[in-house]
């Protein structure tokens, strides 16, 4: 399934200054009976976002209207616990498409890239600098440039690099995922097997 082609966000963050968010805070487990990537959305944080009686929290910052775009910042050691796939399909059906933290379970990071979420870590005095920031203001902007491996504070012009796999970033920037990318160099694969003695 293709995904939307990640060059350049600029966008508003929200705030999740939480360290160890697990997968199953992300995404619970009574909601991953559902096979295909829709609707999970609705149940993202859904233990933080709701009280028993489905009614919204009000502390929590997705129920807070002044916070919104499509960047989510997170504290250190985002992603951990289960293998589960649910977890990135939740953010991005939220309408998130970058995950900002110090450090990132390495199975949800890849989990994230696979369907068109990038997974941006900083370092732990970058991502101070990013909450002060949203803190100080909650419309700041902020650029992720794939392309560039930077994410940048608009308003201040500080920024910082970011690592990616190649095959991910060629990936992302062309909006596929594995499958997508095995068929758009299907002829190169078929010629491959066609010079290539058994």
């Amino acid at each position: 399934m293709a995904y939307d082609k990640f060059k350049v966000l600029n966008s508003t963050a929200v705030p999740l200054p939480i360290e160890n968010v697990d997968t199953d805070q992300i995404i619970p487990a009574r909601f991953l009976k559902a096979t295909e990537r829709k609707g999970f959305g609705d149940n993202l944080f859904r233990d933080w976002r709701y009280n028993s009686d489905n009614s919204p929290k009000e502390q929590f910052v997705l129920n807070n209207p002044i916070y919104s775009g499509k960047i989510l910042v997170g504290g250190k050691n985002f992603g951990s616990g289960s293998s589960r796939e649910h977890a990135a399909w939740a953010i991005y059906d939220y309408g998130f498409r970058c995950v900002v933290s110090s450090f990132f379970a390495d199975i949800f990071r890849g989990n994230c890239m696979n369907i068109g979420v990038l997974p941006v870590q900083v370092s732990p005095k970058f991502l101070t600098k990013i909450f002060e920031a949203i803190e100080a203001d909650p419309n700041t902007e902020f650029e992720v440039n794939l392309s560039e491996q930077t994410f940048t504070i608009k308003t201040t012009g500080e920024k910082e690099s970011f690592e990616i796999n190649d095959y991910k970033k060629e990936n992302l920037l062309n909006g596929f995922d594995d499958i997508d990318y095995l068929l758009n160099i299907r002829s190169e694969i078929e010629t491959f097997a066609k010079d290539t003695p058994l």
